[in-house]
């Protein structure tokens, strides 16, 4: 398709869209392609998958992404690595099983997606190249790196449509489900709690002593370490270098040259090129005297396209029309006129009317930040260098601290499968390298650690202890809750059956009742455990009721009495049911999938 529009396109406007889906699409950000593309396990792979590496940067850019869309809040971002690491690694699984089953998708194919999704289209509906920069950018990717997400995210829809696919349900079962899902219950209930006892539960010493002899297995202290720290951070330092005006206006001039810019052009064409010559000097002539850039484009420019709109063609960026057009465009400041060119076949005079950047002050930080950063490379590589050379020799981190300047901190006790620790201590590999046997055991510093994002640590073990059962003495109040707990259920079910009972001989029971009307499977009230469990009852049968238990959460028992069956009006549609249960068989196939090649994989976290 994209080639039968560059077959048929002419005019500068045109050339604009072939440029914005042939040249943005594919060549913007190729900066990020080394590190995108490289093979291979590294020293900077948290992962291997059957020998392919999962990079630091990928796990780092990841954990952005959802940080910038607001779906990880900062002070969850350290403790999610562990889990988003096991995401890449179930998609590389399912990347190396569609590629070895010869499942691609094209090139134009990705561009057909990203020319239709609604988030990159203006308001007139047509694609936006600034939109989709911008929605790029606030997502943190490049256009390059997103399309590479697309093909991965389309080869693996492939892979599950086909499973899907190949999954059915046969007429007898989608009758059955579509009538399953339409039923409906009448019914009253009553939840019991420990105020419906007759007497508070209390727990014997007997019972106490009973309940941990036979419990001893939750009441075990892990082997826990006290550790001390330092942290090596690469920004940390950069804070310290200072970065003159003058450069950074350099570097704003620098990042000016390849931004969008909006321009003007007056097109004249070269059939004859005396007369084109004499036709622009006419140009320049009313521009000198004054006439609006705009007004000449529409008088005189030979391109009726960009001419009806004074010549405007938008936003234009390097690569859309190739040279001597893009660095002609790429030397002029905002309101500047460049001379006259030759291009593709006419005489050009360009205005850049506008700069799609920020101003100076608003990126000031950000310029700030990675000229300090770029100032530091070096310092920070020797300090690295240092940290290993002086903790590899000493006996602890005390000296290594004072040395280096570097803040010597400390954990509380942590064990290896611990949940609460937080910060740097919660990344993956940290207490791998603690609970070592040369670190926990010898006494050793730990190897210097990478953590990504230009940070290193090192650690030291400063106090150890064994795995410890605990003496009933210290767990006393976790015991005796635990016992109250226990007969507290114990008791409430035993009222609700003496309730049930009473029911089922036609007693009138005097509870605490709600009533329930015309209830469907996927009603939000009452309580999830009460529907479940009052559908599971049996059907009554005319003028009975069925009568049932639902154990809820906190010690909380429901009575249910169950009226009637309904059927809900207006849900029939059985090709929904269908593909109901044919997801749910694909999605089934799916995770047997996964399981089976979790276990052929060799799977490697560094």
């Amino acid at each position: 398709m994209l080639q039968q529009i560059r077959e048929h396109s002419s005019g500068w406007i045109s050339r604009v869209v072939i440029g914005v889906i042939v040249v943005v699409f594919a060549l913007f950000g190729l900066e990020n392609l080394g590190s995108l593309f490289s093979g291979g396990s590294s020293k900077n792979d948290v992962a291997t998958v059957n020998g392919d590496g999962i990079s630091r940067q990928s796990l780092d850019e990841q954990v952005m992404r959802l940080a910038q869309s607001g779906n990880l809040p900062p002070e969850r971002q350290e403790q999610a690595r562990g889990q988003i690491l096991d995401q890449l690694i179930q998609q590389k699984l399912l990347d190396q099983y569609a590629t070895k089953g010869g499942m691609t998708v094209s090139d134009n194919q990705v561009d057909q997606l990203i020319l239709n999704l609604p988030q990159f289209k203006s308001g007139d509906g047509k694609f936006s190249t600034q939109q989709f920069v911008e929605r790029l950018r606030q997502i943190g990717y490049t256009p390059d790196t997103f399309r590479d997400y697309l093909k991965r995210d389309l080869t693996t829809r492939q892979l599950q449509n086909g499973l899907v696919l190949g999954s059915f349900a046969t007429s007898a079962e989608r009758e059955r489900i579509t009538a399953l899902s339409n039923e409906t219950r009448d019914f009253r209930y009553a939840v019991l709690d420990s105020s419906n006892l007759t007497a508070p539960v209390e727990a014997s010493d007997e019972e106490l002593h009973h309940y941990y002899d036979q419990h001893k297995e939750q009441y075990v202290r892990p082997e826990q370490a006290r550790l001390d720290y330092l942290v090596l951070d690469k920004s940390a330092l950069a804070k310290n270098v200072s970065v003159s005006d003058s450069d950074l206006r350099a570097e704003y001039a620098n990042q000016a040259k390849d931004a969008a810019r909006q321009v003007s052009d007056i097109v004249i064409s070269e059939d004859d090129t005396q007369q084109a010559k004499e036709r622009m000097q006419q140009v320049q002539q009313q521009l000198d005297n004054g006439a609006s850039f705009a007004s000449v484009a529409r008088q005189f420019s030979d391109d009726k396209a960009s001419a009806s709109n004074g010549g405007d063609l938008g936003n234009v960026t390097s690569g859309i029309f190739g040279e001597p057009f893009d660095s002609t465009v790429a030397g002029l400041d905002e309101g500047e006129v460049s001379k006259p060119f030759e291009f593709d076949g006419a005489l050009h005079l360009v205005k850049v009317t506008g700069i799609d950047m920020p101003s100076f002050d608003e990126l000031k930080p950000q310029i700030t930040e990675r000229l300090q950063l770029q100032k530091v490379n070096s310092a920070f590589d020797s300090a690295v260098e240092e940290l290993g050379d002086k903790s590899f020799s000493a006996d602890n981190l005390d000296g290594v601290a004072q040395d280096m300047n570097l803040p010597l901190q400390h954990s509380d006790w942590v064990s290896k499968e611990s949940d609460s620790v937080e910060g740097v201590l919660s990344e993956p590999g940290v207490l791998d390298a603690a609970f070592a046997s040369d670190v926990l055991n010898n006494g050793y510093n730990s190897d210097v650690l990478d953590l990504g994002n230009d940070r290193r640590l090192v650690l030291h073990v400063n106090q150890h202890r064994e795995q410890q059962q605990l003496p009933f003495d210290q767990v006393e109040d976790q015991v005796r809750q635990a016992v109250i707990a226990e007969k507290t259920r114990t008791a409430l079910n035993e009222l609700a059956q003496q309730r049930v009972a009473s029911l089922k001989q036609g007693e009138q029971v005097t509870l605490g009742w709600r009533s329930a009307s015309q209830v469907s499977r996927d009603a939000d009230t009452p309580d999830s455990a009460i529907i479940n469990r009052v559908f599971a009852l049996p059907r009554p049968e005319q003028g009975n009721h069925s009568f049932g238990i639902a154990e809820l959460g906190g010690n909380r028992v429901a009575v249910l009495d169950l009226a009637s069956v309904g059927t809900q009006s207006g849900k029939g549609d059985e090709g929904k049911v269908a593909n109901t249960i044919r997801d749910a068989q694909g999605n089934s196939v799916s995770k047997g999938l996964l399981d089976l090649l979790n276990e052929r994989a060799t799977i490697e976290r560094q």
